[in-house]
Order: structure tokens, then C-alpha cells, then sequence
């Protein structure tokens, strides 16, 4: 950053120039050191992130106070820093506690405007700085050393305060826009979910059927004689390699064996934890994993139609473990559903990829304005510290 434009009066400095930086700690076996007593230390976590873009109020946890010893103390103003995995991310503390190893933290200077310093850290920047620095082959870590080489742009205090308020107000309305996009896509999902609901219940291709009624031709079935759904096979982890049949598990195609149990097309759910997630693959063999039911007969229902009766089926409603959701398959088996004749079940697929191409190209059109309304956050950002801002 120090090669970058910088106005007059303004000074590039490290971190370790203007800042005291220290990392955290952790008593170890932690276990012993969590409690439940009011009078704890907060614990921050990387869980307490979740959700969090700027500030941390709160902690999941709190040590006893005797765990000080072994850890670090942080205050209300403090930044802290995560050094690992997604390392390089910024937060204020808002509340006082402990951080463990994967912390660091910068403490607060009187002649640097915290909001200012927040701004800078999250900046492209400053983060290709922390890449650049940062140790490691396949996990790269940051340590003390190298934020201390981080280099960033200082004005008067003053003109930090007017960086930071022209950045707000510009990140104001921007947000403003990508909340309208994020509640579009949320209301495309709602749009997916009722055209997969109205097909199963006949109305794309019968005007005139009322909620409740069956619609003409259709018949109710049980679930096993609408699709008969199987177990997959075991197969160790150590033989998914350089085979020829794709093998297939809750997540999809997940490696290759040199032997298949079954013939396409493949449609699947996942049998245990991951219950409901439907994976539909045209593949001639392949070899479904245990981790799956798979589609073992059709039952004369055109695939597609049965995968798309799946993808709006609640098959989590027939789970028969709370802590490791199992698919109860007696239960499943019994379920009646409604089967239209085979003619209309092209028709129906027809009209849902229809309806949902079009949700598809209007979902892409999101996905792009919420890259560039990404791209114009990081534009403001470099604007504000090469001094075109204000």
C-alpha cells in the first residue's frame, strides 16, 4: 500500500508502528475451564462470528477466571484479528473477554478513528498484504511478525472522521440495494417451492382443480408403489479411486470404483443425516454408497417426474432420529401420493422447467449484482484510502 497515491499530509505506517499487538492463548484442556457461572469470562470463539460483520456483543461460552493465567484479555474497542483458516478478518469488541490462539489483537490508539482502522483492515489492500505475509503451504496462518508489516495510510484524525462518514453513507445505500436482492432471491425460492407444490397438486396442467380434489386420471398410491427406493452398498473410501462407475453418495458423485450395483438414470436421497438431499444423475451404471437410497424401480413414472415429486417431498418429516436423522423407509413406504398418467407426467416437467429456467436466469441476474455490488464496496474502499473520497 505504500507504493499507492497518497495526499499530502497523510503517512504510511505498519501496524506494528501505531499499534500494540499480542496474541491470544488457551488453557488447556479447555474443558475443565468453560462454565456456566455468571461471573465467567467471556469466551470469544470464531463460532461467535456467525452472522457477525463488524462488532461482537456476545459469547457462547465463558471460562472461569482462574483460565486467565493462560489466555489474553481483551476490551470494549479492541480489535481483534482471526490468524488462521479465514484469517485476516476484523472485529471490534463490544463487550469484554478472553481470546484463544486463533486471535490477535489490536489495542485500540487514541490517534486512530476505530472505524477508520475497521475500514482499512477489510479492504483489498490490506488483505492481499495479510495473504501475501501470511505462513503456510495448505493452512496459512498469520502471525504477530507479519501483521506487523502491514502497511496502511494515516491522516489527521480529522480527516478519518470524514473517510468514515462519506464510506457510510455510500455503504448505506449499497446495502440498501443488496437487501432488495437478497429478499428477490428469497422470494425465488418461495416461487420454486410453490411451482413444485402446485404441479403435485395438478394445477399446472388441470385449470380447474380445487385444493383438496384429485384431479382427473390421477390415482393415489402408496409411496412404494409409486417408487421403490433401496439401500446402497458398502464400499470403503480406500477403493472410490480410478475406477469406471461413478460412485454416488448424499453429497453426489463422489469418486469412481471399477465395479457398479445398479443401472441408471440415478436418482437418490440421503439416508441418514443428510436426509432429503436429492442428488439426479443420468449415468448408464453406477455404484449407489450406503450413505444413499436409490431409486432401484421407477414403477413406469417418468424419472424426471420422479425426481422433481422428490425435490418437494418432506422427507425429513420421516425421520426417526432427532440427533442423527435416519429415514424411517416402513413409515415413508405407507405415505400415499398422487400419481398423474404417465402422458401428463411429461406435461408437468415440461411446465416446471419452464416456470423455473425462467426463475434460474433471474437468479443469475442476482448472483451478478450482488458480485458487482461487492466489487463497488471494495471501489469506495480504495478510493477512500488513495484519498479520492473526500
Amino acid at each position: 500500500m505504500g507504493k499507492n497515491k497518497i495526499i499530502q499530509n497523510w503517512q504510511t505506517k505498519k501496524l506494528g508502528e501505531i499499534f500494540n499487538i499480542e496474541r491470544g492463548g488457551s488453557p488447556r484442556p479447555i474443558e475443565e475451564y468453560i462454565t456456566d457461572d455468571e461471573n465467567g469470562i467471556n469466551w470469544i470463539k470464531i463460532g461467535d462470528t456467525k452472522g457477525v460483520t463488524k462488532y461482537i456483543t456476545k459469547t457462547n461460552e465463558k471460562i472461569k477466571p482462574e483460565g486467565l493465567k493462560k489466555t489474553r484479555m481483551v476490551y470494549e474497542g479492541d480489535f481483534i484479528l482471526s490468524n488462521s483458516m479465514s484469517f485476516g478478518r476484523p472485529y471490534i469488541m463490544k463487550t469484554n473477554g478472553c481470546i484463544h490462539d486463533g486471535w490477535l489483537v489490536i489495542r485500540k490508539n487514541e490517534n486512530v478513528d476505530k472505524n477508520y482502522l475497521y475500514y482499512v483492515l477489510t479492504s483489498n489492500q490490506v488483505y492481499a498484504q495479510f495473504s501475501t505475509l501470511a505462513k503456510g503451504s495448505t493452512v496459512k496462518n498469520l502471525n504477530i511478525a507479519a501483521v506487523k508489516e502491514v502497511e496502511i495510510p494515516i491522516p489527521n484524525l480529522e480527516t478519518q472522521h470524514a473517510i468514515v462518514s462519506k464510506i457510510e453513507e455510500l455503504f448505506s445505500e449499497l446495502d440498501k440495494g443488496i437487501a432488495e436482492l437478497k429478499t428477490a432471491q428469497q422470494q425465488l425460492k418461495t416461487y420454486r417451492q410453490s411451482v413444485l407444490k402446485s404441479a403435485f397438486e395438478g394445477k399446472l396442467t388441470n385449470e380447474n382443480v380445487k385444493n383438496g380434489e384429485l384431479p382427473d386420471g390421477w390415482e393415489m398410491v402408496k409411496f412404494n408403489d409409486f417408487s421403490k427406493l433401496q439401500r446402497g452398498y458398502d464400499l470403503p473410501l480406500s477403493k472410490i479411486i480410478d475406477g469406471e462407475f461413478p460412485v454416488i453418495t448424499s453429497a453426489g458423485i463422489n469418486g469412481y470404483h471399477n465395479d457398479f450395483k445398479a443401472k441408471g438414470p440415478c436418482l437418490t436421497t440421503g439416508r441418514s443425516g443428510s436426509v432429503g438431499n436429492i442428488n439426479y444423475v443420468e449415468v448408464e451404471k453406477y455404484w449407489p454408497h450406503n450413505t444413499v437410497l436409490y431409486v432401484k424401480d421407477f414403477c413406469e413414472n417418468y424419472p424426471k417426474f420422479v425426481y422433481y415429486f422428490y425435490k418437494q417431498f418432506n422427507f425429513k418429516s420421516f425421520s426417526a432420529s432427532t440427533a442423527v436423522p435416519t429415514l424411517d423407509r416402513k413409515q415413508l413406504f405407507n405415505e400415499n401420493v398422487k400419481r398423474p398418467p404417465l402422458k401428463e407426467q411429461h406435461q408437468i416437467v415440461q411446465e416446471i422447467e419452464s416456470r423455473l429456467s425462467v426463475a434460474d436466469k433471474i437468479e443469475q441476474s442476482i448472483q451478478e449484482g450482488l458480485q458487482k455490488a461487492e466489487a463497488l464496496r471494495q471501489s469506495i474502499l480504495k478510493k477512500a484510502f488513495s484519498g479520492e473520497l473526500v
